[in-house]
């Protein structure tokens, strides 16, 4: 029995599922994306900034 103050571990186990490797794979997947388009909205707020919007009138 582990004592309450220290954390369960996080690791999966030697015989890991398919839907626990599937979860993992979907994880990265989405924290992939969510920095590419972190990239992107910064990108976009500096090109804003520097007035170099393709939508300019």
């Amino acid at each position: 029995m582990r004592k309450p103050s220290t954390p369960p571990s996080r690791k999966a186990p030697a015989n890991a599922t398919a839907a626990s490797v599937r979860l993992a794979r979907q994880k990265a997947a989405l924290k992939a994306n969510m920095a590419r388009r972190k990239a992107q909205a910064q990108a976009r707020t500096a090109a804003e900034a520097d007035g170099e919007t393709k939508n300019e009138d």
